[in-house]
């Protein structure tokens, strides 16, 4: 069956969507933001970033209620309550992310400050023991749980999953030119997204340190 043309409306807010998350999540953005308002930027940037994301995902909801498209399937009960249980609890795990390597995130290490004197080290812990990107991998799971698909929606997120895939990529150079050849080596020892029982980083820290 062919996707009409009201496919059109959630593609093109999507890309305004991904153009506006790229750009404030870019170093440049951070820059701009350190400059204007000094170090005490550092602890709010991440979460002007993901309200913002919040605020401006919503239209993309309310676009996607009024333009469906044809409906694909819905899971009978119980698999759609388990569905909607299931993407509660893995927003919730990733959240964990954050904890385990709140130094990532932080304007003053993006921008290679403080390396020089080791205040920024590589530190990998908790779940980084065991998957490089959670971010990644929750937000595949949070996307593809849904327990309805229609055609728009199957639309945008085949195209957010690769513009999550893209962002990993992004974000993994990054790293690279911030931690150096130790993320190198991390990268050959632990997968990006599926986390495996051999698959372990070797240097990897307690939870409780």
């Amino acid at each position: 069956m062919p996707i009409d043309s009201t496919s059109l409306y959630p593609v093109i807010y999507l890309i305004g969507f991904a153009a506006l998350h790229s750009f404030l999540a870019s170093l440049p953005a951070k820059r701009l933001a350190k400059a204007y308002f000094g170090s005490k930027v550092d602890p709010w940037y991440p979460v002007f970033f993901s309200a913002v994301a919040a605020i401006t995902i919503l239209p993309l909801a309310v676009i996607l209620f009024f333009f469906p498209g044809q409906l694909i399937y819905i899971l009978p009960s119980p698999w759609i309550w388990l569905a909607f249980a299931a993407q509660i609890v893995v927003g919730l795990a990733s959240l964990r992310a954050f904890l385990d390597a709140p130094h990532r995130f932080l304007i003053r290490a993006q921008l290679g400050e403080g390396h020089s004197s080791g205040e920024f080290a590589l530190g990998i812990r908790g779940i980084y023991c065991w998957i490089r990107d959670p971010f990644l991998l929750s937000g595949f799971l949070l996307i593809w749980l849904t327990p309805f698909m229609t055609e728009n929606l199957l639309l945008v997120y085949l195209l957010t999953t690769a513009y999550l895939f893209m962002g990993s990529v992004h974000w993994e150079s990054r790293l690279i030119k911030q931690f150096g050849q130790e993320y190198i080596n991390y990268q050959k020892e632990v997968r990006r997204m599926i986390p495996t029982l051999k698959k372990r980083w070797k240097g990897c820290k307690s939870l409780d340190r």
